[in-house]
């Protein structure tokens, strides 16, 4: 029998270890590259200068203007109608999208599936703010933008986990009621949706509590909301109605983000 010593055994052979440090090497080059790309037009004096700024604009929030905190109720009431909405009409839509992406729903692989990924894909790709930018140019500002911008964004999101869900229900269930001679109708109405409704409240209770977050900051492109007041109050550099709005939107975040735990534990 050979004995094998540790000095003989390696975990990489040599090959292997070159490759490695080749591949260590490209990494390191890359970030050097990139940085030299990313900091050329950099005014270093500014970064320099950052935290010195950065206590000045600390020292003018405080103290907080709370007398300017009723004006924010309706902008306030306003973001929580563009995130509701929004997220009603963005799973609406989502729903026969994921049904048409999903590939043992979809009654055509090859011509809908694709046009729902793409729909889908579209969705994720373009954030809310930027669809917020392209809707106040083509409707004008206000919550309509808004609310459309949260909606066509949440298409994606609630679309992309909704068709993993349905791919992923069990067959068993639906080959059961295949087998009663249940129509089509039947089969998708009884076998399917019941084991995604868990699902579909989840994912829609989350997009919705990602939505107030998002809708939030729509109004500095002019869709409305809080992000209205933020944009006035930075304009005219009132650092301390900049801080009861921050302190407003922490405050519905955190409001929100209790909700949807509380809904999610609920369903699940």
């Amino acid at each position: 029998m050979t004995n094998i010593s540790s000095s003989d055994w390696t975990y990489r052979t040599p090959k292997h270890r070159l490759f490695l440090w080749l591949g260590w090497f490209a990494l390191v080059a890359l970030f050097v590259w990139c940085w030299r790309i990313m900091s050329q037009d950099t005014i270093w004096a500014f970064v320099w200068d950052a935290p010195a700024q950065a206590l000045d604009i600390g020292s003018r929030m405080t103290p907080p203007e709370w007398g300017y905190l009723p004006e924010l109720m309706k902008p306030l009431w306003d973001t929580l109608n563009i995130a509701t909405l929004g997220t009603i009409g963005g799973v609406l839509i989502a729903i026969p999208v994921a049904f048409l992406a999903a590939r043992n729903t979809t009654p055509s692989a090859t011509i809908l599936r694709p046009i729902a990924l793409f729909i889908i894909v579209t969705s994720r790709s373009i954030n809310s703010l930027i669809w917020a930018l392209l809707l106040v140019a083509i409707i004008g500002p206000g919550l309509l933008a808004g609310i459309i911008a949260i909606a066509l964004r949440s298409i994606g999101f609630v679309g992309k986990l909704l068709y993993e869900a349905i791919e992923e229900t069990d067959p068993r269930q639906i080959e059961a009621i295949t087998a009663t001679g249940a129509a089509p109708t039947q089969v998708l109405t009884y076998g399917i949706v019941p084991q995604i409704m868990p699902a579909l409240w989840s994912i829609s209770v989350f997009r919705w509590d990602i939505n107030i977050r998002e809708s939030a900051i729509l109004g500095l492109v002019g869709a409305g909301g809080l992000g209205l007041k933020m944009n006035a109050s930075l304009a005219i550099l009132a650092w301390d109605q900049v801080l009861v709005i921050l302190i407003l939107i922490l405050a519905t975040v955190v409001v929100s983000e209790w909700v949807s735990a509380q809904v999610r534990k609920a369903i699940i």
